[in-house]
């Protein structure tokens, strides 16, 4: 415990060659700390030297090199090549009672009232025999002659005091390191570095608008990119100014969970700036009229069909007869690989203009996670972003072999991707095993998501009870972690994700629901499940950039 740095300190040549007298001499079980400052309302003190020595006390060291001497009322050094007034004596008093202030009002020290003492040392500078200040006698000065034995002068000048206090203990030499390391201090915090990497995420985000004002002049746009390249906020953007500019605007998306989100941030804009529409494309076609239909949930052939195609051709049909005033200028469609053929029709009829009227349209064919296929029927100037803004760069690199075009890695750096392997029927144990050790890291429950690409997580399920407006509710809950599926959270993020991969085989669409989840993590990423499946639906590039160990 002797030497408490890693590295030689920075020192002065006097105090360098104290150091290393102190070093060579100390016991194993005693503490040395150099440069140490204390302040208290009088003002700012350094010591040169706090020496804790077992079965003795602490003594505070003030070291001044070079010529030094006394002329009876003052000491002088020599420095620079001139005389200069010090107070050594003065300094080491006033900062080891300061010191000694400090220690004795942490909370951590326990010990009784300890021997401390201070101490001038002249390592260049002999002392005749018989000096002696009143404030300062021989036996408080080492000078040249004695830094052979400067330890045991030290210990002797402890233990001699003629008080009845106690010689420091191992357990002492220990809290009064703890105490001079400071307490309460602010930990490494993960959320620190996640809202930092989210302030430079947010930044280069809002810069990349500059991309609209480049198609200012155009109608129809298609803006194409990867997960966490920007695109929801680009069609968020969009949307804005264009109500901003008078336009009279629909904001669609497919997905409850998108929805909810495009909804709420819309409704912080100033009213001028909202869009006349902001939702789901189905619940447009509510507001003209449309029946509500089946649960979609239920999948069956008579729901699919009523979804995929019947209210497509009802949306189409009450456009057609909407009043130029329900009608819009433009429309602006995040995530729209998620639309069928079908669906296009109803919104090109909704518009005022439906050959030069607006359409702004945000994809990414990675991220085709359902069975169905569709593109607008009218050509689009298409716009292809390369980069990824919204992941650290240890995730985006990790996602990458799913992407179909190279990307760029300009958001944050964060900590390595996380593969937990096991079971498809222990995965979902597992994440909630991982949940649990995010939270003891210091993750809030507002920054965390588990999501599954097979069965729901029994917490989801238990939450959509109360349908689906009650659930997405929890999205926006700071108190609870979120729980939901890859097929409800594209467009999403989470601080910190979980991805729980149960699905029974592998289909169609895994590739594609395995890019989703692991794109949805902001900071950091967790995976769990079988180490085959992830190769078979990944890719041994996959694998491996996930951490994936060989079978």
């Amino acid at each position: 415990m002797t030497i408490t740095v890693t590295e030689t300190p920075r020192l002065n040549s006097s105090e360098r060659s104290t150091w290393q007298t102190l070093v060579a001499q100390l016991e194993p079980n005693d503490l040395l700390v150099p440069g140490q400052r204390v302040t208290d309302h009088l003002k700012d003190h350094e010591v040169d030297f706090v020496v804790g020595i077992e079965g003795a006390g602490i003594v505070c060291l003030e070291v001044k090199g070079g010529d030094v001497w006394h002329d009876g009322e003052r000491w002088w050094q020599k420095r620079g090549g001139r005389d200069k007034k010090i107070h050594p004596v003065r300094q080491a008093r006033e900062a080891c009672y300061a010191l000694r202030d400090y220690v004795e009002k942490d909370p951590r020290w326990t010990q009784e009232r300890q021997r401390w003492d201070h101490v001038v040392v002249l390592p260049h500078t002999e002392l005749p025999a018989d000096f002696d200040l009143p404030d300062c006698p021989r036996w408080k000065v080492i000078d040249r002659t004695d830094l052979p034995h400067l330890v045991d002068r030290l210990r002797e000048i402890l233990v001699r005091q003629e008080q009845d206090r106690p010689l420091l203990t191992d357990d002492g030499v220990r809290q009064l390191a703890t105490a001079l390391s400071g307490r309460g201090l602010p930990q490494r915090d993960v959320v620190a570095r996640a809202l930092a990497n989210n302030d430079a995420a947010d930044a280069l985000t809002e810069h990349q608008a500059v991309i609209l004002d480049a198609i200012r002049l155009l109608n129809r746009v298609e803006v194409r990119g990867g997960a966490g390249s920007g695109k929801t906020f680009l069609a968020m953007e969009q949307a804005r100014r264009l109500a901003q500019r008078g336009q009279r605007v629909a904001l669609v998306c497919y997905s409850h969970g998108l929805a909810s989100y495009l909804e709420r941030i819309a409704a912080t804009w100033p009213r001028n700036h909202q869009p006349a529409y902001v939702g789901e494309f189905h619940d447009l076609g509510k507001k003209w009229g449309a029946p509500a239909g089946p649960d979609e949930a239920l999948r069956t052939e008579d729901t699919v069909k009523f979804w995929e195609h019947d209210l497509p051709l009802q949306m189409a049909e009450l456009a057609a007869g909407l009043a130029v005033g329900h009608r819009f200028d433009s429309i602006v469609v995040d995530e729209a690989q998620d639309f069928a053929d079908a669906w296009w029709d109803p919104l090109l009829a909704a518009l005022k203009d439906p050959v030069e009227g607006g359409l702004y349209v945000f994809t990414d064919e990675g991220q085709r996670v359902f069975n169905r296929h569709g593109a607008p029927p009218v050509p689009l100037v298409p716009l292809i972003l390369d980069h990824n803004l919204r992941n650290t760069r240890q995730i985006a690199n990790a996602f990458q072999p799913l992407v179909d075009h190279p990307m760029r890695f300009l958001g944050g750096e964060g900590p390595a991707v996380t593969f937990v392997a096991c079971d498809r029927d222990d995965a979902m144990g597992e994440g909630d095993d991982q949940i649990e050790l995010l939270l003891e890291q210091g993750w809030r429950p507002e920054d965390l998501a588990l999501l599954t690409t097979g069965s729901r997580h029994p917490e989801q399920a238990e939450r959509q009870k109360d349908g689906h407006k009650a659930y997405w509710d929890t999205f926006w809950d700071t108190d609870q972690v979120f729980y939901g599926h890859v097929l409800g959270f594209k467009g999403l993020e989470r601080r910190a994700v979980v991805v729980v991969v149960n699905e029974g085989s592998k289909f169609e669409r895994s590739r594609e629901r395995l890019y989703v989840g692991l794109s949805r993590a902001r900071d950091q990423l967790v995976v769990c499940g079988d180490p085959d499946f992830i190769r078979e639906v990944g890719g041994p590039d996959l694998a491996r950039r996930l951490g994936v160990t060989a079978p």
